[in-house]
C-alpha cells in the first residue's frame, strides 16, 4: 500500500533544513512566519540571545478580511513594530512554506512599510 507523505512533515522537514543555514541577530533579526489553516503569524526574533523582539498575528482586533487582507495587515503590522523597536533590517524565515499567496503577501507588505530583507 502506497501512502501519500504527510505536507507538515514535509514542511518541518523544510524548516529544519532552511534553520540550520539561517540566524537572526539582534541587529538583524529573523523574521518568522507561521501559517495556520485559519490564522497567519509573524515574529522578530533574535536566535543569539533567544528572544522574540516584535510579533504579530492576525488575530488582533485590528486585523480583518480575507486571509490574504489578513496577512497584508500582519506585514504592515511586524513592520511597525520592528521599526519602533529599530529594527529596519531583517532575515526572512518562511517557515518551509512555498513563498506564495499568503506567505508572499506579508513579506511584500513588511517590505512596503519598511523592512529591509
Amino acid at each position: 500500500m502506497i501512502t501519500k507523505p504527510d505536507k507538515n512533515k514535509l514542511r518541518v522537514k523544510r524548516h529544519k533544513r532552511v534553520r540550520g543555514k539561517i540566524s537572526g541577530t539582534a541587529a538583524r533579526p529573523r523574521l518568522n512566519v507561521f501559517r495556520s489553516n485559519v490564522h497567519i503569524y509573524a515574529q522578530l526574533i533574535d536566535d543569539v540571545a533567544g528572544v522574540t523582539l516584535a510579533s504579530a498575528s492576525s488575530q488582533s482586533s485590528e486585523v480583518t478580511g480575507t486571509k490574504v487582507e489578513q496577512a497584508i495587515k500582519v506585514g504592515e503590522l511586524i513592520a511597525k513594530n520592528g521599526q519602533a523597536k529599530g529594527i529596519e533590517e531583517v532575515v526572512f524565515d518562511r517557515g518551509g512554506y512555498v513563498y506564495h499567496g499568503r506567505v508572499k503577501a506579508l513579506a511584500d507588505a513588511a517590505r512596503e512599510n519598511g523592512l529591509k530583507f
